[in-house]
């Protein structure tokens, strides 16, 4: 007899997983798909990392109505799902005399939007910011703009909704959707599932599948963003996230420090096929050079490396968080573009008390939990806790990644939750281990043993990242 779940959602993103754990305060079966082998695997782990303030939307939009309600929820998320987040606000800077009105017009924008910011002369921004160019000729600064660990954020959001009864599916492909007999047949690459709700949170991917339940009068143009990830080698190249005045194509090139320390410069917007996450010279070259006009003596030597992701842009330009227009049963959340991230726990919360809520009944889950257990990071832990944390266990104190300092304790921690790695990149997105400047040259051999041991496969069987990026191509016989 087949299962009919209560509501399936397509795509573990930040919005999907974020449903996901909203759903979970209900009792309700959910289950979530993701093409990929990990959730937060596309544009959720490849963006500025930036917890938008609100200030720059235009007003009466969806991006600014989720954008304000949940940059006001993250700091009770943060300590709920344990995720590294810095609220250090933002600078949005002009450099010019002609710019100055053009300040002005956000921080009317920034009234209307709700949104606390301050104007700030060259002097003021010097003070506060004084790697800034010296040209500078004011700034709006965007005190609860913040920055975020984003990978950790998707995962530890995950891993709470399961810990919820949730049921999260990997390298699930969804091929096509059918309505039969008022059930939702969602036929994958795998397997088939059956709902009464389906919400699709397919990022780049969500006009194709809202495009096999009807005809659309919106698509998805995927942006592409390249980016410079640079050491954590000093504190105080920048305080801040520092923007310049945004465009229509986004809001330009950012320099800022991330919630680990590093530093990012980014990111470029160019039209791109989904999946491409390529870079190239010339768009780099151009990012540098627009980054240099913020922060001349950004260290580019110190980079460790670059890298892209993809935004799905819509041609509504704003988000779409509605019912398919044929049957309420099927949601479309898509074109969540930046501010999603900073937006996605309110989306989440709108979806599901808004337009779930009037379809199924939702009765409290009596068992739930916001909070997930905290991981130990003994990098960022006094010598006292570190001691305490190697007494309990001595795998704490075995590193296995030199750069970042990852030991072997937090690897284990992170392959015993309910949202594990199966990949060397989804270790490294958990713990750190393989982020630093040698990039995994010496810990991922380590890290590879480690998880055909956790999950008794063969060392071959081990991806560096999406299923059959394998290293290992066989085993030959131990010498004698």
């Amino acid at each position: 007899m087949k299962q009919i779940h209560d509501v399936l959602i397509i795509g573990a993103g930040v919005t999907g997983t974020m449903i996901a754990r909203e759903l979970s305060k209900y009792v309700l079966d959910v289950v979530i798909l993701d093409k990929n082998n990990d959730a937060g695997d596309a544009t959720s782990s490849a963006n500025s990392a930036i917890i938008h303030s609100g200030y720059d939307p235009e007003p009466g939009t969806l991006k600014a109505k989720f954008n304000v309600l949940g940059n006001a929820k993250y700091p009770k998320l943060v300590e709920e799902l344990d995720v590294p987040f810095i609220q250090c606000g933002s600078l949005t800077i002009a450099i010019e005399d002609e710019q100055l009105p053009v300040l002005k017009e956000l921080a009317e924008r920034s009234k209307i939007n709700g949104v606390p910011v301050q104007l700030l002369n060259k002097e003021e921004v010097l003070k506060m910011e004084p790697n800034i160019n010296p040209e500078v000729k004011g700034a709006l600064f965007a005190p609860t703009a913040g920055i975020i660990d984003p990978f950790n954020l998707v995962v530890h959001a995950m891993e709470n909704a399961i810990d919820n009864g949730v049921t999260f599916l990997r390298s699930q492909e969804v091929l096509d959707i059918k309505k039969e007999n008022d059930v939702y047949k969602v036929k994958t690459n795998k397997d088939e599932f059956y709902a009464k709700i389906v919400i699709n949170a397919a990022g780049v991917f969500s006009d194709k599948i809202a495009q096999m339940v009807e005809p659309i009068d919106w698509a998805i143009t995927p942006r592409k963003g390249e980016y410079f990830l640079l050491d954590h080698y000093a504190d105080g190249l920048v305080n801040h996230t520092i923007f310049p005045l945004p465009s229509k194509k986004g809001k330009g090139v950012l320099v800022s420090q991330t919630s680990s320390g590093n530093y990012i410069v980014g990111p470029s917007s160019e039209l791109a096929s989904p999946d491409d996450v390529s870079t190239d010279g010339e768009t780099l070259g151009n990012i540098r050079r627009a980054a240099t006009l913020m922060v001349p003596s950004i260290p580019f030597n110190q980079t460790i490396r670059v890298f892209a992701g993809e935004r799905a842009t819509c041609t509504r330009h704003d988000f779409i968080i509605e019912y398919a227009k044929s049957d309420k049963n099927f949601i479309n959340v898509a074109g969540i573009e930046s501010p999603g991230l900073a937006s996605s726990p309110a989306i989440a919360e709108y979806v599901v008390e808004t337009l779930v809520r009037p379809l199924i009944t939702l009765k409290s889950n009596p068992k739930f939990n916001p909070c997930i257990k905290k991981y130990h990071r003994m990098h960022y832990l006094s010598e006292e806790e570190q001691q305490k944390a190697i007494a309990e266990d001595s795998d704490f104190g075995e590193i296995i990644c030199n750069c970042e300092h990852i030991s072997l304790g937090e690897i284990k921690e992170a392959l015993s939750r309910s949202c594990p790695p199966v990949s060397i990149k989804g270790v490294k997105r958990r713990t750190r281990s393989g982020y630093g400047k040698c990039q995994g040259g010496f810990c991922q051999p380590k890290v590879l043993l480690l998880l055909a041991k956790h999950y008794g496969v063969s060392p071959t069987e081990i991806p560096l990242a999406e299923d059959g990026s394998y290293i290992i191509d066989h085993e030959i016989k131990e010498a004698k």
